[in-house]
């Protein structure tokens, strides 16, 4: 466990809120390093563990936990990619080999990627729209954790999260899907501001 880090479930208090200008002000100026822009280092094995424990920490509807996780570190990032680089040039058999070889590189952009793969009950009472949303929140609790630790994460999903042959060389069981991958690492530079929403124009108050 990571020094610091307490968790209910061990026996502490849980506090109903947790009034923090400093979290605030991470969350308004939270912002995506694009994979092309990570390095090493990445988290090590404890901190990694906190950072999963604290994604899996997202809202469930009934426990359900309908996804799971597939890290990729080390060698296995390049061994993956080259099933990666296999399905594409079966893909797209034109490709020249410069295409083929940044294909298979793509896992070799961060010390550590987390393929979030959602894993619905159907046969579950919870609406498998909810537990989708799970997914979602599950890859955002994992910006969010690594960002705290120091390190710069993107959540991407890319071709390779849709195509079958893909979905096959990783492993996925039926009905499962790649909510996304997240990639972890050191930034090389600050990532620039993107446009946001006009708020005035996603607010609406009913009655009104």
């Amino acid at each position: 466990m990571a020094d610091g880090i307490k968790y209910p479930e061990l026996g502490e208090t849980l506090a109903s809120a947790h009034p923090s200008q400093a979290t605030l002000e991470a969350l308004r100026t939270r912002r995506s390093t694009p994979a092309d822009f990570l390095t090493g280092p990445g988290p090590d094995a404890e901190q990694l563990q906190d950072i999963l424990t604290i994604a899996a920490r997202a809202p469930d509807h009934r426990r359900v936990v309908p996804f799971r996780f597939i890290v990729f570190e080390g060698e296995a990032r390049a061994r993956f990619g080259l099933a990666l680089k296999e399905v594409f040039v079966e893909n797209e058999p034109e490709a020249d080999e410069a295409r083929a070889e940044c294909e298979g590189n793509r896992f070799l952009r961060a010390p550590v990627v987390v393929a979030v793969i959602s894993s619905t009950n159907p046969n579950h009472r919870t609406p498998e729209w909810e537990q989708i949303l799970t997914s979602g929140a599950v890859c955002q609790n994992m910006l969010l954790a690594a960002s705290a630790y120091g390190f710069a994460a993107q959540w991407l999903t890319e071709w390779y999260a849709f195509d079958e042959k893909a979905l096959a060389a990783l492993g996925l069981e039926p009905g499962e899907k790649v909510a996304g991958y997240v990639y972890i690492g050191t930034a090389t530079e600050d990532p620039k501001e993107r446009g946001r929403p006009d708020m005035k124009a996603i607010i609406s108050r009913w009655g009104e």
